[in-house]
């Protein structure tokens, strides 16, 4: 998978900062950039991503994945209850921006997904929060959970590969990025 552009700077003067829905909005496009570029490499590798329903229970996956690689990575840099609001504030956003997607693919202008996006969130963030893991250097068990996860939604014929794929390409392509605005925002404190 090849590079992304990531915003690390704010190019506005005169401002004190940006607090946390800033943030989550600037995260929010480098995730559903990794998001669709993982589904888009998926596709190209000839797994079967036919139906709108299983792209995007695809990038759900992928962005919870995501979003909880970002809470792990922000925790111990800034306090609880930032933490708490930027990945509520993240979390939000990427729901709205599946929504607005699925909106725009399925013609359903009408119909509310945020809420049942937010609930999927939860439950695998709560998942995710079972494993003991560095956000920057993700285990075996914790990739094979996120394959997994995928590997139920695909074909029969799919689901005997897609998780190789996921533990060995896609998943290890979403840490750099992430892991580089993560630092931009949010540097570690010197002792």
């Amino acid at each position: 998978m090849s590079g992304i552009r990531v915003k690390t700077a704010w190019f506005r003067e005169g401002e004190d900062g940006h607090g946390p829905k800033d943030q989550a909005t600037a995260l929010s496009v480098t995730i559903w950039k990794l998001a669709d570029k993982a589904v888009i490499s998926l596709s190209q590798a000839e797994y079967d991503i036919i139906t709108p329903q299983r792209g995007f229970t695809l990038l759900t996956e992928l962005i919870a994945y995501m979003v909880h690689l970002v809470d792990r990575m922000v925790h111990g840099r800034i306090d609880d209850e930032e933490r708490a609001e930027l990945i509520g504030a993240l979390g939000v956003k990427m729901a709205e921006i599946l929504e607005d997607n699925i909106h725009t693919v399925v013609g359903d202008h009408g119909h509310p997904y945020v809420e049942a996006i937010l609930n999927k969130f939860n439950q695998r963030w709560a998942d995710y929060a079972g494993f003991d893991f560095d956000p920057e250097t993700p285990n075996f068990v914790v990739k094979r959970y996120l394959a997994n996860c995928i590997r139920e939604v695909m074909e029969a014929r799919d689901q005997s590969w897609i998780a190789d794929q996921i533990i060995e390409i896609e998943a290890p392509a979403f840490i750099a990025p992430l892991k580089k605005q993560v630092e931009a925002f949010y540097p570690r404190h010197a002792a």
